[in-house]
């Protein structure tokens, strides 16, 4: 069983290490699910002289005031031979033998972090004491509760030390060590108080009576011992420190607790409940209770850790990879990232996801539409054909056909399918334009980095723009084909139909007739109609070959390009990454760590058991 206390000291080192000892934080925190013992009471209740007489060496700071002014989380770990030594979190490499140094370095560390304002701080301190003279157990001893203000420290420093040891004992994880002296009233204690508030039933606190040699004449502590003046779950403990005197005079700290032995011992009042007074049964049962509490978390502790880990793994995920230092890496980071947006973009006009379909729409329903909106019943009203067909004879009547006034009434109505073309054209550059936002928007990697998301969307917007500057241009090309080349064809066939309104070639006679014009605008309407039907089918191609296909091909090529001629230091502006997330990533990666480091460590042991 002592490597379970062994696995939670190593566990909550590795917390304090990466910052994680239970104060507020949007990280997820191990260090409020490990058990674990705080060590509560009043000034001046004896609850260092408790701690030392448990470790069996002098090495808490002492004085007047509030000299506990930091959690110390106090790791016992029981060794067979050798010297006695002490470790601190903070200088790994060091070790103590001087236990006076070890003191000295409480009262400096904490100084380091507080200042000497005489204000506290939950950055607890860790200090590992290896002894053939103690049992494996971890405590944390926290600042003293007060009533009053000492000179050098605000006036809510009274209820700043209260709040901090709420918080540590509230947690259902923690064991109070409730430390209260038997020369004052019960009633009084400030430890009893505050424990009761967050233990009203007394479940997870243990009681020690200090000072029980000090109490007056004629009166005892035993009802309070048997649990008759305050009932606990656990049994109270009586324990008798070394006076003052004791201490000036260095007294050795095994012949303090012989001392102690015999006075539970030879005391007619407490001779009944020797076997369980003193600091060494303090220690043993207490150790013996943390196993047993610790045993019991380890499955739930697991399944913690376990969740924790997906949910720290997801968040990394999504906030994305760190920026790399180098040029090549960030050249490659941008360059993946695109390739990213690139790939979402295709998915949108492929139909993997949705949007695509809308180009399709404009086709199948908006060009025909339009086309059919097209007026040529006004462009090839009587008035206009007669206009047009007299203009183009100019001085000289024409003989057989009106060629000119036929080239002229079809240009002049084919010109007007130039606006639906370039409609198609403007209506599939749109969709494309709200393809690339949504895009960019579903592009996890790009909410990173706004300077870079702002970038690839300028250079896929404007090369979107270029290609709907190609796409016009082709598209009205096409128009222009159909009037620069009519299909002979078509009018060859025009002299075998004559029943449908005459022999054009009669025009030499009469060609004002109104049959002969109505023919003549039948026949160019015949054959515009015949165009439109082709460019339905043709500018489609046009549009997707100069915009769908190209923008799938070569959307970024540009900014690709310009990307290979940037320097490091701009190509790093383009990786602007928030420095909040920035340092919360570092932070998630760091706690990351520590659940893992912690699920290997128990796993170890639970395999082990």
């Amino acid at each position: 069983m002592e490597n379970l206390i062994s696995l939670v000291n190593k566990i909550q080192r590795a917390c304090t290490a990466l910052g994680d000892y239970g104060e507020e934080s949007t990280l997820p925190t191990l260090w409020d699910a490990l058990p674990a013992i705080a060590v509560v009471g009043g000034q001046s209740s004896g609850k260092s002289s408790v701690l030392e007489s448990v470790v069996g060496k002098d090495f808490l700071p002492r004085g007047s005031g509030i000299v506990t002014r930091r959690p110390l989380v106090l790791q016992l770990h029981k060794i067979d031979e050798g010297r006695e030594y002490a470790e601190f979190l903070h200088l790994p490499r060091k070790r103590f033998t001087d236990f006076a140094a070890v003191r000295q370095e409480i009262s400096d560390e904490t100084d380091r972090e507080t200042g000497r304002s005489k204000q506290i701080s939950a950055v607890p301190i860790h200090l590992s004491i290896y002894s053939p003279n103690v049992v494996n157990l971890t405590l944390v001893d926290l600042p003293g509760l007060t009533k009053v203000a000492v000179e050098g420290q605000p006036d809510s420093i009274v209820h700043d030390i209260e709040n901090m040891v709420r918080s540590f004992i509230e947690k259902p994880n923690c064991i109070i060590l409730a430390i209260s002296p038997a020369n004052q009233d019960l009633a009084t204690s400030d430890a009893i108080k505050i424990s009761r508030e967050v233990d009203p039933r007394g479940e997870r606190t243990f009681g020690v009576l200090t000072k029980i040699d000090l109490m007056d004449k004629g009166t005892d502590a035993v009802d309070i011992l048997e649990g008759k003046s305050y009932k606990l779950q656990f049994p109270w403990i009586g324990v008798v420190n070394r006076s003052q005197a004791d201490i000036n005079k260095s007294v050795d700290m095994i012949a303090a607790r012989r001392r102690e032995r015999e006075y539970f011992s030879n005391s007619p009042e407490y001779k009944h409940l020797a076997h369980r007074m003193g600091s060494e049964h303090l220690g043993k049962m207490l150790s013996k209770h943390l196993e047993t509490v610790i045993k019991s978390r380890i499955p739930g502790l697991q399944s913690l850790i376990s969740k924790t880990i997906a949910e720290l793994e997801s968040e990394l995920s999504r906030l994305g990879k760190p920026i790399a230092s180098d040029a090549g890496g960030k050249l490659y980071m941008i360059m993946e990232i695109c390739r990213c947006f690139d790939q979402i973009f295709k998915e949108h006009l492929d139909g993997i996801r949705p949007g695509g379909d809308k180009v399709y729409n404009v086709f199948d329903s908006q060009l025909p539409a339009a086309l059919k909106r097209l007026q040529f019943d006004k462009q090839l009203s009587m008035e206009n054909v007669k206009k047009l067909i007299t203009e183009a004879d100019g001085y000289q009547p024409h003989l057989i056909a009106p060629e000119q006034g036929y080239r002229r009434l079809i240009e002049s109505s084919i010109v007007t399918i130039r606006g639906p073309a370039e409609a198609a054209v403007d209506a599939v550059h749109a969709i494309l334009k709200d393809l690339v936002h949504k895009s960019i928007s579903e592009t996890l990697e790009l909410k990173q980095y706004p300077s870079l998301r702002v970038e690839v969307t300028n250079a896929a917007c404007e090369a979107l723009d270029r290609m709907k500057e190609e796409s016009r241009r082709a598209t009205v090309q096409l128009v222009d084909m159909e009037t620069s080349y009519l299909t002979v064809e078509f009018f060859r066939k025009l002299p075998q139909d004559i029943e449908k309104g005459g022999n054009p070639t009669h025009s030499i006679f009469d060609r004002y007739n109104d049959s002969y014009l109505r023919r003549i605008g039948t026949t160019v309407l015949s054959y515009v109609t015949m165009v439109v039907a082709s460019l339905r089918n043709s500018i489609p191609k046009s549009v997707v070959y100069c915009q769908v296909r190209a923008a799938k091909r070569s959307l970024l090529d540009h900014f690709f390009a310009d990307l290979g001629k940037k320097e490091t230091k701009q190509l790093g502006s383009l990786l602007d990454e928030d420095p909040a997330v920035m340092q919360r990533r570092t932070n998630l990666a760091k706690r990351l760590e520590l659940y893992r480091s912690a699920q290997a460590e128990i796993d170890a042991v639970a395999w082990s058991k």
